[in-house]
């Protein structure tokens, strides 16, 4: 373990970054250095450099990225490759710079081609063509693990990668045209629910809390934020993108940070030469989107209708981790798929409670 080493965790605000401090100090780590957007922009890579020679940490964990769903990959492929390519870069290089030999990089499980044979083994990557609405994305993903390999092998230090599956949980970004599968079918669900319920005091705190909703949403809700008021002959429903059938792997973040952690301790023996140097994480099993949804409107309680949108993209038919490898070197995710949609929409509801004002009591 390494309780007393000066630990960066970039990205700490984020969803993976926040649950890998919050366990890191369950585990006694209390030297963990931190930093916010605005006090040091990742993206510039003088400032990075300063950052490395002023603070001298020994341990990184590189969590920091743009991240988004289909249609943030879509509507942003520039900002997609160029962003996530300027923070790895400027991060894994000032940080050999500094001395800093152990250094582990969080990835995607969207580096992997689009049609993979299924489960997806390490040995996959670059094994075929990537899926068209996130290759800037993975792209650039792709080139934080090869860029951790090449430093490992001209310089000797010890860079590792993970590849996480689906992440969601606590402190999840629910933005609905930016954000992933579940927070943003768990929020879209929500809103519904509280559509049929009449409830406007609600959706309103929802939106102060979470941001405005769009108006495609909120004609499907028939909820007039001009009058702050519900349709009185609309029916509210639920409208997801794409047909419902391909197949998803989810895991909760806190699982996530749990096998960073592992992955951390492990011996170097267990990378490089003929192993890869970086690994699966998910629980190995998945579901279709169809099935999530179901699951998603059960838990909030909501019966209206779903409707898909066929005309917009599936994005990849199947994404099925193997995670053999990090399993048979220690690490099992503790949740079930139940119990993590169940703390997810609590840590949700949760952080609309400062929002009473504009509750009904």
């Amino acid at each position: 373990m390494f309780p007393d080493e000066k630990i960066f965790v970039a990205g700490h605000s984020g969803m993976v970054g926040s649950a890998i401090v919050r366990q890191l100090k369950g585990l006694g780590c209390n030297n963990i250095i931190t930093r916010s957007h605005a006090e040091l922009d990742l993206t510039d890579q003088a400032a990075v450099g300063r950052f490395f020679q002023t603070e001298r940490v020994e341990r990184v964990v590189l969590a920091a990225a743009k991240v988004g769903g289909i249609h943030a990959n879509s509507a942003y492929p520039a900002d997609f490759i160029s962003i996530n390519l300027m923070i790895e870069t400027n991060v894994i290089h000032q940080a050999f710079k500094a001395g800093v030999q152990n250094l582990l990089f969080l990835g995607s499980s969207c580096i992997y081609p689009k049609l993979a044979p299924q489960p997806i083994k390490e040995d996959y990557l670059l094994t075929g063509t990537l899926e068209p609405t996130n290759e800037p994305y993975a792209i650039a993903k792709i080139a934080g693990i090869k860029m951790c390999e090449a430093y490992n092998r001209q310089y000797g230090t010890c860079y590792r990668s993970v590849m996480p599956t689906n992440l969601f949980g606590p402190a999840d970004n629910y933005h609905l045209e930016n954000s992933h599968v579940i927070p943003a079918m768990l929020r879209k669900y929500h809103l519904a629910k509280l559509a049929m319920d009449g409830n406007v005091a609600a959706i309103m705190a929802d939106e102060a809390r979470y941001g405005l909703i769009p108006e495609d949403i909120r004609r499907a809700l028939g909820y007039r934020a001009d009058t702050k008021s519900l349709s009185k002959d609309h029916i509210p429903r639920v409208i997801l993108w794409g047909t419902g059938a391909p197949r998803r792997e989810f895991l909760h973040v806190d699982d996530m940070a749990a096998a960073c952690i592992h992955v951390m301790q492990l011996d170097q023996s267990h990378f490089g030469d003929d192993n890869p140097s970086f690994l699966n994480v998910g629980t190995g099993k998945d579901i279709t989107i169809r099935e999530t949804a179901a699951c998603i409107a059960g838990l909030v309680g909501y019966a209206g209708e779903t409707v898909y949108d066929s005309e917009q993209p599936d994005g990849t038919p199947r994404k099925l981790l193997d995670t053999s490898r990090i399993n048979s070197l220690g690490w099992q995710p503790r949740f079930s798929f139940r119990e993590a949609l169940e703390d997810t929409y609590h840590s949700y509801l949760k952080a609309i409670a400062p929002f009473k004002e504009f509750l009904v009591q």
